[in-house]
């Protein structure tokens, strides 16, 4: 029995999706904070458990009867280790056989400007230390997350601007990547196992504005700028500084290197090589490239 924790969330969408492929239905839990989120999961016949990363009494009725636990990072900055910690204990309190993660594939976690990825190797660290046996999966940045970076269709007209520098990024779809994950989780291992889910290749923000211009049939362009000019950009559209650190921070890594890993554990699992960037930035930009050809 596997249960996914935050499963109504999109990469946990996915996961099940692939997971629904090869198990009964009934084979596959669902830990939900609010119900009302999960109709979907319980018209397709999982197992819904009520609960949240806070409520130790609900992670410990979650664990009755699985065997594997897929922890999905949670999203509060400053709180998730200890949320992530109670997960493991209440896996390792129940004889949970294996515990799986969703962590980040990054170069080198002690240079990082973007702190909050930290968490993620604080938990991997607290699950190495459980003593239980572990699938941990490092995943590239998702190319889904373009449209946010670059500033979705509107870079159709005004172009890309970003202080990504010449910097490249193994994008790979969420959809895939959590097929990748599903096939790892129904494979039966005596050995605890680390993936790094990335791309094939690595792209840089000059070849998202180039596959762009090939769907679009306009020219954007690409322009790197400096950090505090973008971060200027950022305040006078509104946003607050903590996300504009946050972006600035994803963007910072990208131009100094952190993104630029390839490993072929994602087309192992998937058992073909994953979509490229021209493809998958089609998919994604789907609605608004057919509004643009009208």
């Amino acid at each position: 029995m596997i249960l996914l924790t935050g499963a109504s969330g999109q990469i946990a969408t996915a996961v099940i999706t692939t997971l629904l492929r090869q198990l009964p239905s009934n084979q596959i839990a669902a830990f939900v904070r609010n119900p009302a989120k999960a109709t979907k999961l319980q018209a397709q016949g999982l197992d819904l458990r009520i609960g949240s990363y806070d409520d130790r009494d609900s992670l410990d009725r979650a664990m009755q009867g699985i065997d594997t636990v897929l922890l999905i990072s949670g999203t509060e900055e400053g709180k998730r280790v200890q949320q992530h910690q109670n997960v493991i204990d209440a896996a390792k309190k129940a004889g949970v056989k294996r515990i799986a993660y969703t962590s980040r594939n990054l170069r080198n976690p002690a240079t990082l400007a973007n702190t909050l990825m930290h968490e993620h190797f604080q938990t991997e660290e607290a699950i190495k230390a459980s003593g239980l046996m572990y699938t941990i999966f490092r995943n590239a940045l998702y190319m889904d997350a373009i449209p946010q970076f670059i500033g979705g269709a509107h870079s159709f007209e005004r172009g890309i601007v970003l202080p990504a520098g010449d910097g490249r990024v193994a994008f790979a779809l969420r959809s895939e990547q959590g097929e990748a994950m599903a096939n790892a989780l129904v494979q039966l291992h005596n050995e605890s196992q680390i993936y790094a889910l990335t791309g094939s290749q690595t792209w840089s923000f000059a070849d998202v504005a180039q596959s762009l211009s090939e769907l679009t049939g306009k020219t954007i362009a690409y322009t790197p700028i400096e950090g505090s000019a973008f971060a200027a950009n950022l305040k006078q559209r509104g946003l607050d500084d903590q996300v504009i650190q946050r972006i600035l921070g994803f963007m910072t890594d990208i131009k100094l290197g952190q993104e630029d890993q390839v490993s072929a554990s994602l087309e192992t699992l998937l058992g073909r090589k994953p979509s490229g960037l021209k493809a998958g930035l089609s998919s994604i930009f789907a609605e608004a490239l057919q509004a643009n050809e009208h």
